[in-house]
């Protein structure tokens, strides 16, 4: 039936045309955004996933700020801590020395001298940002190491550095006593070493010892933990890595795809408009029947 008051073709060529409008809307916006799920009505359980993800993506670059600054800071002492040793050895080299017969004890004590005056010179200069864990007023360092997701909870994982406290180690007689008074300055270190004459040289050999096994135990342990900080840094970056590209595989558009999707839309648009405007033409094939 044909009716001049209510044109059917037209009103589903219309719904035809505002479809094709609406798909075509949506595929603009995927191409300018890049995303096929870009807002929550798109897909709310996806979208409410992703978003969890972002929020651990943004707490993983947070964590990995930390073990860069931890990182670095263990390092210095690190490397403080391995001159020490160095310094310790070539000490040793001088007592040893010390010990035999016609030897310029004076020289050789100017030298030991001087390598106390370094090695305190080293532990006063290990520090990065303020933090120094090889002077006497040391503390154990804590770094944010990782966020641990258990369904809706989240819990953040520590690595605490035991701080070295080289200097106090290396006080002498203070450490011979228990010691562990922050306060004693650091131009007391080794103060159990003497090599004025050969007697004294030949006993500070052992107390040199203890003092260099100590040092070497120290710098062994800021390596260790220098390294696990590193080992952490490479699997928080990893794992970032793979969440970014777990949300991309649930949110980003397929490029490809939608763009042929695009020029499909663009020649249904075409046909959709031709189709409305034939419908719309129907009226006036009816007034040719009362001519």
């Amino acid at each position: 039936m044909s009716s001049i008051l209510t044109n059917n073709s037209a009103m589903v060529a219309l719904q035809t045309l505002k479809s094709v409008n609406s798909n075509l809307a949506k595929t603009q916006d995927m191409i300018s955004t890049g995303k096929e799920i870009g807002k929550a009505k798109d897909n709310s359980a996806i979208w409410a996933i992703s978003k969890v993800m972002e929020s651990d993506v943004s707490g993983f670059k947070a964590v990995s700020k930390s073990l860069s600054l931890g990182e670095s800071t263990v390092a210095v002492a690190s490397a403080g801590a391995e001159q020490i040793v160095n310094l310790l050895n070539e000490m040793k080299e001088k007592v040893v020395a010390a010990t035999g017969e016609n030897v310029d004890n004076g020289k050789l004590e100017a030298d030991v001298d001087a390598l106390k005056e370094q090695i305190g010179q080293v532990i006063r200069g290990s520090q990065f940002n303020g933090a120094n864990l090889l002077d006497a007023s040391a503390q154990d360092l804590t770094v944010l190491s990782s966020i641990d997701r258990n369904g809706a909870s989240l819990n953040a994982s520590n690595i605490t550095v035991t701080s070295a406290n080289l200097e106090t180690a290396l006080l002498g007689g203070a450490t011979a006593t228990g010691d562990q008074d922050t306060a004693i300055a650091a131009a007391n270190i080794l103060g159990d070493i003497n090599v004025s004459d050969a007697a004294a040289a030949e006993t500070s050999i052992a107390a040199l010892e203890v003092h260099l096994q100590s040092a070497v135990q120290k710098a062994a342990d800021l390596g260790a933990s220098s390294k696990r900080i590193s080992d952490q840094s490479d699997f928080v970056g990893k794992v970032t890595d793979a969440l970014k590209s777990g949300i991309g595989a649930l949110v980003d558009a397929d490029m490809e795809e939608t763009s042929a999707r695009l020029q499909a839309l663009q020649v249904q648009q075409q046909l959709a408009t031709q189709s409305l405007s034939i419908a719309n033409q129907a009226p006036q094939a009816i007034l040719s029947l009362f001519r």
